[in-house]
């Protein structure tokens, strides 16, 4: 979980330094540093908010998954037994 919160929140100084680049701006003024956290914690939240939709579909998957095998191990085992009968 960390690394991907860890991954937006350097992408998030990744866009602020992009658009100070493309402003052609000093990327360390001193009026201007306070944004730098500000993309940092966007960057983090979105990520935080990523892994919990990951996790989510996860567990959707194994209980279909799960589901899936039950239903497949039901139906050998009622072949199995219209065959033997």
């Amino acid at each position: 979980m960390v690394h991907r919160v860890l991954f937006w929140t350097g992408f998030g100084v990744a866009v602020r330094v992009w658009q100070l680049g493309l402003e052609m701006r000093p990327l360390f003024n001193r009026g201007s540093l306070w944004a730098y956290p500000v993309f940092a914690g966007v960057g983090a939240s979105f990520g935080y908010w990523l892994q919990g939709v990951d996790e989510r579909q996860v567990a959707v998957l194994e209980d279909r998954k799960r589901a899936i095998l039950e239903k497949r191990a039901r139906k050998a085992a009622r072949d199995a037994e219209a065959g033997t009968a």
